[in-house]
């Protein structure tokens, strides 16, 4: 049993971005997310796009924005159940909550906010007959472990960052990379469109533009995967087919936890401190709905930083909290780190 003051569900910048206002004020959080690692949509669809409101940078990476917030966070401890989607939620008699993932590992807290962007997400899957009976079986829609690529032949498809990125990263990886989209042109970054092409000529990835993969070949496992170009079909041996289309978000289980729910967004009261119905529960950041709404990362900050003065509340009952000013108080990190800013050195002329 995981323990912790606020369990956090979604570790996108708005669940990032709570652990800092969390540890301001003396509290423990741990994050869930059914992604493998941090960033949610900024780490796993376009970690290479710049992003023009965050304040204070007229232009960041969303790669770099997360790395940026796991580093602001880094002092306060916070911990991480990755790769897992959070399924049941249990009120217990005290008030608290035991959430349970989909791998059954089970967290409890007095406060769950809920910061899972637009829902958990779920791999775009292409229209190919039996796509199903290959998954796990050499047909993965998310790379959690490039090592398991070793030596082996792998097939992407895809047209965005991902798709290139990860054929890039391959590269050095895996014995054979083939790259296949239906168009010529690609919706990545430009850098890795030139790297893809740089290394295309080196022999290093075989690109097949403009083409589809339109059927799966193996016995019990992927061995083959049949390519539509030009009116022909190329049969490719493979030992790993990985479609990267993107990835579609759903509400998924926390649907069913009784919360209001109003088109696939979770009802919070934003005169206050984005509350759902269910005292201890709140929703921030895009997963919420409220008149006047903004599916903004600034917005889910701003959410972030009431929100936790809500949970401070509940954790600490009677117990009154004096807002300080970093610039003032400083930082106290849980790690025994402290930041704050340099005395005033006072002189006598």
């Amino acid at each position: 049993m995981i323990k912790t003051d606020i369990l956090i569900i979604g570790a996108g910048p708005t669940g990032l971005f709570t652990v800092f206002e969390a540890g301001l004020l003396k509290l423990k959080c741990h994050l869930i997310d059914a992604l493998p690692q941090p960033g949610g949509q900024c780490s796993e669809i376009y970690p290479k796009k710049p992003i023009y409101d965050i304040p204070g940078f007229p232009e960041i990476l969303a790669g770099d924005l997360t790395k940026n917030l796991l580093e602001q966070g880094k002092q306060f401890e916070p911990g991480f159940t990755l790769g897992e989607r959070a399924e049941t939620i249990e009120k217990q008699e005290d008030g608290s909550f035991i959430v349970t993932t989909n791998k059954g590992t089970q967290h409890h807290a007095p406060v769950v906010a809920i910061a899972g962007g637009l829902g958990s997400f779920e791999p775009r899957k292409p229209a190919i007959e039996g796509i199903t009976d290959y998954e796990d079986k050499g047909v993965e829609y998310i790379i959690k472990d490039p090592e398991f690529y070793r030596d082996k032949k792998v097939v992407i498809s895809g047209g965005g960052d991902s798709a290139l990125d990860w054929s890039i990263f391959l590269t050095d990886v895996a014995s054979e990379v083939t790259l296949i989209h239906r168009r010529n042109e690609f919706r990545g970054a430009l850098d890795s469109v030139e790297k893809v092409r740089e290394l295309t000529l080196l022999n290093k990835i075989k690109l097949i533009t403009p083409a589809e993969v339109k059927e799966l070949h193996g016995d019990g496992k992927i061995e083959a995967v049949s390519v539509a170009k030009d009116g022909e079909t190329i049969k490719i041996e493979t030992d790993h087919f990985i479609p990267l289309f993107g990835l579609s978000p759903k509400l998924g289980p926390i649907a069913n936890w009784g919360l209001d729910i109003e088109k696939n967004a979770i009802k919070v009261d934003n005169s206050l401190n984005y509350q759902t119905n269910i005292p201890g529960i709140f929703a921030i950041g895009d997963v919420n709905t409220y008149p006047e709404k903004l599916k903004l990362i600034l917005c889910g900050f701003h959410e972030a930083t009431l929100m936790c003065q809500a949970a401070y509340r509940i954790i600490n009952p009677g117990k009154k909290y004096v807002l300080k000013y970093t610039t003032v108080s400083g930082i106290d990190g849980f790690d025994g780190t402290r930041k704050e800013a340099p005395k005033a050195v006072v002189q006598s002329i």
